[in-house]
């Protein structure tokens, strides 16, 4: 019987499931979509999805755990609080009812804590007990590994770098209702932000004025750098400058041995990482100067988010066992 761990990553137009053996490896995945406003309904469906996929493998399969990161998932709780970006208000107690359904343990938290357990149990952090995860996205998540816990906080909301304040009193207009926030400026909506207001600011020649906000994305951005465009390499600077300037305080917090940085505008490479790390070491206290590496993550970018959900389950199984993470 293959024992198998269902990794769910909750985002706000598809929800990604995958079936991880204990190795780490995805024997399956596939997605529904995040729109039904019944969660009854919705949970209904995401289970007869999982069970179709676990159904076309070719030997029998045996679910030892649930694991989900989701945005403003509570680990504490199992809830799901105040999610913006879902379409179900309030509290969803989404643990309960999952354990409700297949009758398993269930861990869940958000999505960037997930990563950052991915991160520990099968990418670049194995053997570390100190690092940081930066989840760079539509927005900015982060989470904080400890002496070898991931931080939660006392109401388990811990970590939300993506709101702490880059712009003090002012800035620009986050969805959660601030302004200035970090992610608005770090993330894959920041960076397209950054390039309409060097855009509007400058005279500068930019293949970039042919698209729409709503039509750019990083990858446009990146290639444009790539060939020279002078707005494009700004951004990315400029965006690297804001993100290396933050890390570098968040150092001061947990004084990690590593942060690692994936996401959609991590697959920018040195467009992104140069000009984090030089800033990142020109704002560090001394005392940290030339110890802390700014990596990429080791995980298969397609797979992290269900590999560090379904990673959830697995440190719960280690650690009742007794094993050394």
């Amino acid at each position: 019987m293959l024992e198998l761990i269902v990794g769910i990553d909750i985002g706000g137009t598809s929800t990604k499931f995958g079936l991880v053996d204990t190795a780490g490896k995805v024997r399956i995945h596939s997605s529904i979509a995040t729109d039904n406003p019944d969660i009854n309904v919705y949970i209904k469906d995401l289970a007869k999805a999982i069970r179709n996929a676990a159904d076309s493998l070719d030997e029998p399969v045996e679910f030892i755990g649930v694991g989900v990161g989701a945005p403003n998932g509570n680990y504490k709780k199992g809830t799901i609080e105040d999610a913006p970006n879902l379409p179900w208000s309030g509290t969803v107690p989404l643990s309960d009812l999952l354990n409700k359904e297949f009758g398993l343990p269930v861990q869940l938290t958000n999505d960037a804590n997930a990563a950052a357990m991915g991160e520990m149990m099968f990418g670049g952090a194995r053997g570390m007990d100190d690092f940081i995860v930066i989840t760079l996205g539509t927005g900015l998540g982060s989470g904080f590994v400890a002496n070898g816990q991931l931080i939660q906080g006392h109401d388990g909301h811990a970590g939300e770098l993506g709101h702490i304040a880059y712009k003090i009193g002012g800035g620009r207009y986050c969805k959660c209702g601030k302004k200035g926030c970090l992610e608005t400026y770090v993330s894959a909506t920041g960076l397209k932000r950054t390039v309409y207001k060097l855009l509007a600011d400058h005279h500068m020649d930019s293949e970039l004025k042919r698209y729409s906000f709503d039509d750019l994305n990083t990858k446009m951005v990146a290639d444009a750098a790539k060939n020279g465009d002078v707005v494009a390499q700004e951004a990315f600077e400029y965006t690297g400058k804001v993100l290396g300037a933050k890390l570098a305080d968040a150092v001061g917090h947990t004084s990690p041995e590593a942060i690692f940085i994936m996401g959609g505008l991590a697959k920018a490479g040195d467009l992104i990482f140069k000009p984090t790390i030089k800033h990142f070491e020109k704002n560090l206290l001394h005392i940290y100067q030339g110890k802390i590496k700014v990596l990429p993550s080791e995980l298969n970018s397609t797979h992290t988010p269900i590999i560090g959900a379904a990673s959830l389950i697995l440190k719960d199984i280690m650690t009742k066992k007794g094993l050394v993470i």
